[in-house]
């Protein structure tokens, strides 16, 4: 019995005590209640504080409410015992069969275990990274590559419509300095001022020569242009196979300038003017961000006629929620702190509810440690540590799992020496390692001919009853996840399962030894074996890390 199906059985039994009349709840039977799992030993398979919930609607107290509802759950199929504590808990025992059914239940559903309809119907865009396309992907991007592939995967496993998406920066004047400066890298010439550095601009030149040959002959306004245009083209690609490598893939790839192209600036203008929520100033077209709670109002164009980048960050929020997006997730970097006010603004002058449609999540800063030296960033300086050299050095599942596992808006110190320890001081390893043994376990199943059979009745041992609470757990933690945006309860969540399943293991013979007939109790503990790779492998994969079969 899972947690879901124990809220179905209460609420069910509220619904009795209402229709018997013992109950009055003004407000109707709610649609689900809480079910958790009890932190302390002898409390129960299961915990639920319903009674205190609703006691006050009903006109009764809480414990006099959960003697009720004991008495009704006493009765209901797979439930062995019911006890009120304290002030009004529910401890509840479920029955050795139907908790062992979970198992079966789990390996039926596969891979889709752990998925629900949670936020069904709902269409989101979750927008991340986003770099100028002038350099490699640095160590900061690497977080949100992380963070908001993870988001967009939970998302998705709750039931959503999701799309990732990866605005393009390709508009403004550092596109110039980016052609400008591989120009200077080609003939020879020093880094022009406000120029790109780093062994990366020579490469890019290099390349760039290779493809378009005679490209730096051509007359300066000309040869800019193409060389802007190529080289932007060859750095969106590396920027892209980087991010594949790195198990992190996009629906959308939207460039800014394309919104220009097609109008779509203009006409966010003329719509801002039509609600009365822009005015001229000192020659400069601004929005009344204030009178949605911006500290300031913000330029549209400047006094010169240049469009802002405000002016496209509206016009592309407004193109999104054209493609039908519902909720718009923006994922930003520590500096961008003060963009949140001016995006709710923003979203409230073109008529939205941005409690409703806009959610911007912050980022902070990640170091990363070697030797005890931190390695050091500095794109136009050129001493620059690259998603490439990372993923080189410290592997993509080392390095996706550690960034995964700490909530986006903490500060992050990785070793490179602990997060690729081959030891169970390393979460990452100690659960691929437990996925690795699991495997290893069915492997050596087959090969004694020993096949995996539901009998639930028969998983009565303690350490069984906590790998099958802890098994049943996984779809309420992947619905927090994705309803909190903090896919690292996933991880936490496999840590947590990965020493259930090796409690489980030391206290549980699997396997028939030597001569010994195979029994029932054999299979039905294979088959809670296979249900827990099902899981170690699910949750791995909504962080974008591999489950390895042999380590």
């Amino acid at each position: 019995m899972t947690p879901a199906q124990l809220s179905t059985t209460i609420v069910d039994g509220l619904t009795a005590l209402v229709e018997q009349g013992a109950l009055t709840l003004p407000d109707g039977v709610p649609a689900e209640v809480t079910v958790e799992r009890p932190r302390q030993k002898g409390h129960g398979d299961y915990a639920t504080n319903v009674a205190l919930q609703l006691a006050k609607k009903a006109g009764t107290n809480p414990r006099s409410l959960g003697e009720l509802l004991a008495e009704q759950l006493r009765s209901s199929e797979g439930i062995g015992g019911v006890e009120v504590a304290g002030p009004g808990f529910l401890n509840i025992t479920v029955e050795a069969g139907a908790q062992g059914i979970v198992a079966a239940d789990i390996v039926a559903a596969g891979e889709r275990y752990g998925h629900t309809e949670t936020l069904a119907g709902q269409r989101v865009n979750v927008e991340f990274i986003s770099a100028n396309p002038t350099g490699p992907l640095h160590l900061g991007h690497t977080r949100w590559a992380v963070l908001g592939d993870a988001v967009g995967r939970v998302l998705a496993a709750a039931g959503a419509e999701v799309t990732r998406e990866f605005y393009i920066n390709d508009r403004g004047v550092q596109m110039n300095h980016f052609a400008d400066s591989i120009i200077a890298a080609a003939l020879g010439e020093p880094t022009p001022t406000d120029g790109y550095a780093g062994a990366y601009i020579a490469d890019l030149a290099t390349a760039v020569g290779e493809a378009s040959p005679g490209i730096f002959d051509l007359p300066a306004d000309e040869r800019r242009t193409a060389v802007r245009a190529k080289a932007y083209e060859l750095q969106l690609a590396q920027q892209q196979a980087q991010l594949d490598a790195f198990n992190t893939h996009f629906d959308v790839w939207f460039s800014e300038l394309s919104l220009h192209e097609s109008g779509s600036v203009p006409e966010t203008l003329a719509r801002l003017k039509e609600l009365g929520h822009v005015y001229e100033q000192d020659g400069a077209l601004w929005m009344r961000t204030t009178d949605f709670g911006d500290d300031k109002d913000r330029v549209l164009i400047k006094s010169d006629g240049e469009l802002t980048y405000f002016a496209s960050d509206t016009a592309y929020y407004l193109d999104k929620r054209s493609r039908g997006f519902d909720r718009c997730i923006y994922m930003l970097g520590a500096d961008h702190h003060g963009y949140v006010g001016r995006l709710r603004a923003m979203a409230a002058c073109v008529g939205d509810d941005p409690a409703q449609t806009l959610e911007v999540l912050i980022g902070q800063l990640v170091k990363i440690l070697r030797d005890g030296e931190e390695l050091r960033l500095s794109k136009r300086a050129g001493t620059i540590v690259t998603l490439e050299e990372l993923t080189d050095e410290i592997g993509v599942d080392a390095l996706r799992y550690s960034l995964a596992r700490y909530p986006a808006d903490s500060p992050l110190v990785l070793d490179v020496g602990e997060i690729t320890k081959q030891s169970n001081e390393n979460p990452v390893f100690t659960v691929q390692y437990a996925h690795a043994r699991v495997s290893s376990l069915l492997r050596n199943a087959a090969d004694l001919g020993v096949e995996a059979a539901s009998h639930p009745e028969l998983l009565t041992h303690e350490k069984e009853g906590l790998l099958l609470r802890a098994l049943a757990e996984f779809p309420r933690v992947v619905a927090s996840a994705a309803e909190l945006r903090e896919p690292h309860r996933v991880a936490r969540y496999l840590e947590e399962l990965a020493g259930t399943y090796h409690r489980f293991y030391d206290s549980c013979r699997v396997l028939p030894m030597g001569d010994e007939e195979t029994t029932d109790l054999h299979r039905a503990r294979l088959l809670l074996v296979q249900a827990t790779r099902t899981v170690l492998a699910n949750g791995l994969d909504l962080l974008g890390v591999s489950a390895p079969e042999r380590m």
